[in-house]
């Protein structure tokens, strides 16, 4: 994805306020962003923001496993200059995702070589947390904690968003003006009933279910002996195969283990029922390094995994100086680890559509500003969508949308691609560029990869 952050530019800045409804990691990236185009911007997240790197109720899976993928990793750090040496600071181990990672593919082990393809293991709970401490040092921003959004503030005309209505944690209601609101809230968003209230048509919405469920652990140490490797992962296989895990090293020499299950083989999160489903994988791998593991948390189950497309960009009318941005508009399947990536290329696109909308401007007009957005956004979000309902798509079990012709190809196609991949290991760092979105999927068509695909469908 040619998308890059320049946090060089000097943007114009406007002399107005803006509103993140939401202070998860989509949130605080776009503040991020729009600190550089407006005099205040102001979050506005319904917890208690821990004081530490903390679970919190706002956000139920973060106890779960997260991954920031390369791309998304690299944004971070322009984004936040400095992040990578702080992570490091605090135990937080680089990963290179083609020599510290172990994938078992249907044809054997994942070849293993250094690469340019690179991130920082650490939790989700973390990562948010620096963060969001960066962006306390900002002056121009601030939050609001303990307070819900209940709705959008309209012009009498109804044609512009000019704030929100709040709930205080007490039950007072009250409203905040603003020249220009963001919908960062996640899964959850309300965008579409609050449109419906004032007039507007709700969104369309592409779903697609493979009833995925995992459950995860935290332990200090793993295994007897010291791992060769930071990431272990036994996939899932349509269509027999309905079982994984992921063994994942995090700051602090900690481990998260991570059991999937497809079509409802939903992973228990009792003690005896979670080492019989470990034992039960593909592979012993998993099941050795915990059996004697020590662990330092329960057992935490998560269900809710279906992929939501909410199609703003097809509504013949939206309010202007209004968008919605991250898991509000798209949500993945969490075990391709796309959300945080997605996020941070969401955050690039309305940063690059402002300095659009600005430049060589003394007094910009933001009118259509949204529309234009939405429709940029959708184009962002096809390649990962696609990765990740193409492979639900390959369970009878999965509801939603049917595979087309289109998708039928791409599944046989990848299956070739990732034949070959456990062979060659050229084709395997295309393979891990597409899934990290540093590269589109055309890479994995050039003529050096296809005719070694077509070799090997033919062999």
């Amino acid at each position: 994805m040619e998308i890059t952050a320049n946090v060089q530019e000097t943007p114009v800045k406007t002399p107005q306020k803006v509103i993140v409804i939401g202070g998860s990691i989509a949130g605080l990236l776009t503040a991020r962003v729009l600190a550089d185009h407006f005099d205040q911007v102001t979050i506005i997240e319904r917890d208690r923001v821990p004081e530490q790197p903390e679970p919190r109720a706002g956000v139920p899976q973060s106890h779960q496993l997260h991954v920031l993928l390369t791309q998304g990793y690299r944004i971070l750090n322009q984004l936040f200059p400095g992040l990578e040496e702080e992570l490091a600071g605090l135990d937080v181990s680089t990963l290179n995702w083609t020599a510290d990672f172990q994938w078992l593919l249907p044809g054997g082990w994942s070849p293993r070589f250094p690469s340019h393809l690179k991130t920082q293991a650490c939790s989700r709970n973390l990562l948010e947390f620096l963060i969001r401490k960066r962006l306390a040092a900002y002056r121009n921003l601030d939050f609001k904690e303990a307070i819900t959004v209940t709705g959008l503030l309209l012009n009498p005309n109804r044609t512009t968003v000019e704030g929100v209505k709040l709930r205080n944690s007490n039950g007072t209601d009250t409203q905040l003006s603003a020249q220009f609101v963001v919908d960062a809230s996640g899964r959850n968003s309300q965008t579409p009933q609050w449109l419906k209230n004032v007039g507007y048509e709700a969104p369309q919405e592409t779903i697609v279910n493979a009833f995925l469920g995992y459950a995860s652990r935290w332990y200090q140490s793993l295994g007897n002996e010291p791992l060769d490797y930071h990431v272990l992962y036994l996939m899932p296989q349509a269509p027999h195969q309905s079982r994984g895990g992921v063994l994942y090293r995090v700051e602090g020499d900690r481990w998260i283990v991570c059991l999937i299950g497809v079509g409802k083989d939903y992973p228990p999160t009792d003690e005896a029922g979670f080492l019989d489903f470990a034992q039960s994988l593909s592979h012993p791998s998993v099941y050795e390094a915990i059996k004697h593991a020590q662990p330092i948390s329960p057992i935490y189950g998560y269900r809710r995994t279906e992929n939501r497309l909410r199609h703003y960009e097809r509504l013949s009318h939206f309010p202007d100086n209004f968008v919605v941005v991250g898991d509000a508009v798209c949500t993945f399947n969490p075990v391709y680890g796309q959300g945080m990536t997605v996020a941070s290329l969401g955050a690039l696109v309305l940063d690059q559509c402002f300095k659009q909308y600005t430049q060589h401007r003394s007094n910009p007009d933001l009118k259509d500003l949204g529309k234009h957005f939405q429709t940029k956004l959708a184009l962002v979000n096809q390649t990962p969508w696609l990765m990740a309902t193409a492979d639900d798509l390959r369970w009878s079990t999965t509801i939603g949308d049917k595979p087309n012709l289109m998708t039928r190809f791409l599944q046989q196609y990848i299956d070739k691609v990732i034949l070959v991949a456990s062979e060659r290991a050229e084709v395997y760092q295309s393979f891990i560029e597409v899934i990290h979105l540093i590269k589109p999927t055309t890479i994995l068509f050039k003529p050096s990869i296809l005719w070694q695909v077509i070799r090997q469908a033919f062999s």
